[in-house]
């Protein structure tokens, strides 16, 4: 607990002012005031939390952390878990969804083993730092102990530590957990008081019968763990998963860092709905990178107060609209820092 209270401590709220001169830099641009819509936002946005009014994107990380659930046990999934381990081979020979969207943003992909239930030999892109082989079936029992769940937060805060000491500009998040939709709608179901029917979808893409099993198995998890709004540690402890824990704590690390952080879709939100339950200034430092197809993650989004970039329709997850959205900060960044003034181009003012 040492390392997860010592960076609760450390954040503090972005300053307004800063914000402010951002916006007073951008309305000097050869541009009429706010025509760059949302990317000004972006870029002020940034500017402020890295406290520089000419900030470097260029150096950009993607952190697809993997854990398997014991929930898998009730058929919850259209994919076996073993999908798990073989998609972290993916990631690493770079085939997959966010490999493809990373290279063309100019992102860099490590794949961090928190919690899967398999064996990796090292590989470069590979961070092994496994908690345990996956999560209990929060059915029956608790899906972690508590020292469990801060273990994993820990690896997170310790990542984003690491990258702060590396240079990095930006840090997104990605994950990969066959059956981690079904912690994702039980800890927003949890945390807001909202019906599981409400918060829960189809996930891999399974259909009405297995919805409505899924639903139920969430009702009867919720009902026997009981876990404590009040409490987002014991949400995530009795019905989250490992690798939630790890962005939850990615998102920790960066806040009390300084380093803006792209939180990609339903699963790496609820790592940062975490994240914001624990600490009410971690929503600043959130770039909400795509509204995902999975019905609870507006709700998330909501809860947290952060407006997704993107709407596309994704439903991947892996860090892909992480990847996209990066992009577009990174632009909004470039427009702060290479876009002429008035009086550099010589043009009159309106």
């Amino acid at each position: 607990m040492e390392l997860l209270d010592r960076t609760l401590a450390k954040i503090q709220p972005v300053d307004d002012g800063f914000i402010a001169k951002a916006q007073a830099k951008l309305d000097n641009k050869t541009k009429p005031l706010g025509s760059l819509g949302r990317l000004e936002e972006l870029a002020r946005r940034f500017a402020a939390i890295t406290e520089t009014l000419a900030p470097e994107a260029g150096k950009k990380v993607i952190f697809t952390f993997a854990g398997d659930h014991g929930i898998v046990e009730e058929g919850i999934s259209a994919f076996p878990k073993e999908v798990t381990p073989q998609m972290v081979l993916n990631f690493l020979r770079g085939g997959a969804g966010v490999n493809v969207l990373a290279r063309h943003v100019g992102a860099e992909v490590r794949v961090v083993d928190v919690g899967v239930d398999f064996d990796f030999d090292p590989s470069p892109g590979l961070i092994i730092r496994k908690i345990a082989r996956g999560t209990r079936n929060f059915a029956k029992e608790s899906a972690m102990t508590r020292e469990e769940a801060v273990a994993a937060i820990e690896v997170g805060i310790a990542l984003a530590e690491q990258a702060k000491e590396e240079g990095i500009a930006m840090i997104g998040t990605g994950e990969m957990g066959i059956g981690n939709t079904t912690p994702s709608s039980a800890i927003i179901a949890a945390i807001s008081g909202c019906t599981v029917r409400e918060v829960t979808h189809r996930g891999t893409g399974i259909n009405d019968l297995a919805l409505e099993h899924k639903i139920s198995v969430i009702e009867a998890g919720l009902l026997l763990n009981r876990p404590d709004p009040e409490d987002p540690l014991d949400v995530l402890t009795k019905v989250g998963g490992l690798e939630i824990a790890g962005i939850a704590g990615l998102v920790l690390g960066a806040a009390a860092n300084r380093i803006p952080v792209v939180v990609d879709g339903f699963i790496s939100t609820a790592g940062a709905l975490i994240a914001s339950e624990m600490h009410p200034h971690v929503r600043d430092y959130i770039f909400a990178a795509h509204n995902s197809v999975e019905i609870g993650h507006r709700m998330m989004l909501e809860r947290i107060g952060a407006q997704p970039i993107l709407d596309l329709q994704l439903r991947l997850g892996e860090g892909t609209g992480a990847a996209l959205a990066m992009g577009l900060i990174e632009a909004g960044v470039k427009v702060l820092n290479e876009m002429a003034t008035f009086a550099e181009a010589g043009v009159a003012e309106g």
